[in-house]
């Protein structure tokens, strides 16, 4: 009996403490009508721009919102921006996919919301997110554009303003293409802000300038538009908000004639966050992650456009105009090789995008290529990563030198010249020079220095040591320069535009070689920028503008040139297009 009792006293001691223990509270989240836990905190990651700062909600350990608290990313960063917190906060997780083209502002929103991870101390439990697939419908526009960059958007832009219906597709997940890479300016002949610092310019100079550097091979007729239409074109994009007051000198120009950004600000940036604006002001149907597949046509007629969205599904933008502004080929080694063997295995300086798709579009319509041989190397790219030191730091005043520590070009000569040379010195390499006062006079060296692109040395023995050449030659190298500069003459290179004298401390130097930069090559156009036939025929419908074109520039594109062609032939494309389509 006692036994039993001692039995039954134990199961009811453990019926109690299991009972007990159900009714303790559980973890935080399987709370059962209690408040959730939550916090919001504020992370930061560093962008192309500068610091991103988003302000992350955390309840439960799940991410329920994030908003941009600072951000210095250019405007066309956006969709970005939007597409990327959207991911995060659907899946719960930073384990998302980096957006091609826009590596550096993707890093900066993971490593963000990171940081706001790491300051929340919570642990995120990644979950399914349910997409839902996009519509792919046939539709109908005025005018369909193919790419977003500063081509197609001018084009956009004057079409939208001459009351046509228009539709841009892009396949990136952001606006811009190669336009958001141009850093030094635009070239313009004969502007107010030339006159104002008493620089003597003309549409004729600026012709004859271009036609030398192209090896006189430029279409006549098409850069006759575009140095006559250069100044008014700078008055048009001011009128959008652009500031393009600031003059430079870019290679192979007599006079100071480089339309640069406010404030030392990238020329592609600036007119990008102009563009974007505009865009947006004018309710633009801009297609992002769209790819154009296929020209549609009937007979020698453009009718349309067929893409392709991000969930794969094709549909048709059925448009009484098409315009192509699809850029170049840079970065697509295969058609790069094709046309020009002699430059297998160079980086680029290119985009992702840049694969010249409308080039396979346009065999269909018996369209004619020019100049399609024709790619230009920059000569001033840091080897591996890529990144081109702008040409305005030779203009303010950097010099060039070997392994020997001596200057072997003028380095203000076209790039096609100064690639060549560089690519002849040991190690087909070179390194860029300059002075503290070099650096204050080109802003946008501070990017580069912010990135450790930079060595610098309290001293040129020292910077000498540090870049492994010898010291006692490169000081001599540039006291020789130094004194060219005092008597105003280089009776070396005959280098004419000497802007500083290289004394003030610290100096500083960045390894560079030329990369593959700009196709010249492209669809052969007329100066309306009607697409033209192998049988020398306009092919109705079809426009063209931007890098996609070949002609313009020749042998060799002038810097500064390329924002002068995609701005002046844009616009061009996008009035010609918005009048032909009216009354259809």
């Amino acid at each position: 009996m006692n036994k039993i009792k001692k039995s039954l006293v134990v199961i009811l001691t453990l019926i109690l403490v299991f009972s007990l223990a159900a009714c303790q509270p559980k973890d935080t989240n399987d709370k059962i009508g209690q408040e959730p836990v939550s916090s919001v905190v504020v992370g930061e990651g560093r962008g192309k721009g500068g610091p991103v700062k988003l302000e992350v909600t955390f309840e439960n350990s799940e991410i329920k919102d994030i908003k941009v608290v600072e951000n210095k990313e250019s405007d066309y960063t956006k969709p970005v921006i939007a597409d990327l917190t959207k991911q995060i906060i659907d899946t719960n997780s930073t384990n998302v996919d980096i957006v091609s083209g826009a590596t550096l502002t993707s890093h900066a929103i993971i490593n963000a919301v990171k940081d706001a991870i790491q300051k929340a101390g919570v642990t995120l439990t990644a979950k399914d997110a349910t997409k839902e697939a996009e519509k792919a419908e046939d539709i109908s526009t005025d005018i369909v554009i193919i790419g977003a960059g500063g081509a197609g958007l001018s084009a956009a832009i004057e079409a939208t303003n001459q009351g046509a219906k228009v539709i841009v597709v892009e396949k990136n997940a952001f606006m811009g293409g190669n336009t958001n890479y141009a850093t030094g300016g635009m070239n313009a002949a004969g502007t107010k802000y030339q006159e104002a610092k008493g620089i003597q310019d003309s549409p004729e100079l600026y012709f004859k300038d271009t036609m030398k550097g192209g090896h006189d091979k430029n279409d006549p007729a098409l850069l006759k538009v575009l140095t006559e239409k250069s100044a008014e074109t700078i008055y048009w994009l001011e009128e959008l908000g652009a500031k393009l007051s600031e003059i430079g000198r870019s290679g192979g120009q007599s006079v100071d004639r480089i339309h640069k950004g406010p404030e030392g600000m990238p020329v592609g940036t600036h007119l990008m966050d102009v563009f974007a604006d505009q865009v947006e002001e004018l309710n633009i149907d801009v297609r992002l992650n769209t790819k154009a597949i296929e020209i549609l046509a009937e007979g020698n007629k453009a009718t349309g456009i067929k893409v392709e969205n991000k969930d794969g599904n094709a549909y048709n933008i059925n448009a009484k105009a098409v315009i192509l502004a699809s850029g170049g080929f840079g970065a697509n080694p295969e058609l790069v090789t094709k046309y020009k063997p002699e430059l297998e295995g160079f980086g680029t300086t290119n985009q992702p995008g840049a694969t010249g798709d409308a080039l396979a579009m346009v065999e269909k319509l018996d369209v004619a290529l020019t100049d399609i041989k024709e790619i230009q190397t920059h000569p001033t790219v840091v080897p591996k990563i890529n990144e081109m030191i702008t040409e305005g730091v030779r203009g303010d005043g950097a010099i060039l030198v070997n392994r020997d520590g001596k200057r072997f070009i003028n380095e203000l000569e076209t790039r096609d010249v100064v690639s060549k040379a560089i690519l002849s010195q040991e190690g087909n390499t070179a390194f860029l020079l300059f002075d503290q006062q070099v650096v204050e006079e080109a802003s946008a060296i501070q990017k580069y220095k912010d990135a450790g692109l930079l060595t610098e040395a309290a001293s040129l023995k020292e910077l000498g040591e540090k870049l492994k050449i010898d010291a006692e030659t490169l000081e001599k190298t540039v006291n020789t320069y130094n004194e060219y500069y005092r008597n105003k003459e280089d009776k070396e290179f005959g280098r004419r535009l000497m802007n500083v004298e290289l004394t003030k401390t610290p100096f500083y130097a960045v390894e560079i070689a030329p990369a593959i930069h700009h196709t010249m090559g492209g669809v052969r156009i007329n100066t309306d920028t009607e697409v033209i036939n192998n049988s020398g025929n306009v092919v109705e419908g079809l426009y063209a503008a931007g890098e996609v074109t070949g002609g313009v520039h020749g042998g060799n594109r002038i810097g500064g040139n390329a924002v002068s062609d995609i701005t002046v032939f844009g616009r061009i494309a996008g009035k010609n297009a918005a009048e032909a389509v009216k009354g259809k």
